[in-house]
């Protein structure tokens, strides 16, 4: 069974995301998808955030077909504990050039191109300004 892994806040589930999970799924058998703590969130992005707390996410992403199970995680070490278990971590390409956590334990790392115009923060900003 290859295992595939994906990581990210998924706050806001939007075009972007679904892609990339049904990317990452077609790579393998079972797709786990890693989701920060709401702690973790507020820590790199602010008091602002999440919009949807790790309950809620982890429940809309169950509720993909391409999504077989999901973790949230704390700390660097979780995450990390979350990749080694994997075959293929997938990342979007934003992160090429970047430090990836985990990147280190994976067996493959493949980067998944981002469709134009779909991010999250972008979305609430929209949401604010109407």
């Amino acid at each position: 069974m290859k295992k595939i892994f994906v990581n990210g806040t998924f706050d806001i589930l939007h075009l972007g995301h679904v892609a990339l999970l049904e990317y990452a799924k077609s790579l393998g058998d079972e797709l786990t998808v890693g989701i920060d703590s709401d702690i973790r969130v507020k820590e790199l992005k602010g008091n602002d955030r999440p919009i949807n707390d790790q309950r809620e996410r982890a429940l809309m992403l169950l509720s993909l077909k391409c999504v077989d199970k999901v973790m949230i995680f704390d700390t660097d070490e979780d995450l990390i504990e979350l990749v080694s278990d994997c075959d293929v971590m997938v990342k979007g390409s934003d992160y090429k050039n970047k430090p990836i956590v985990g990147q280190n334990v994976c067996k493959e790392l493949i980067f998944f191109e981002r469709l134009n115009g779909y991010s999250t923060t972008e979305k609430i900003k929209n949401i604010a300004n109407r």
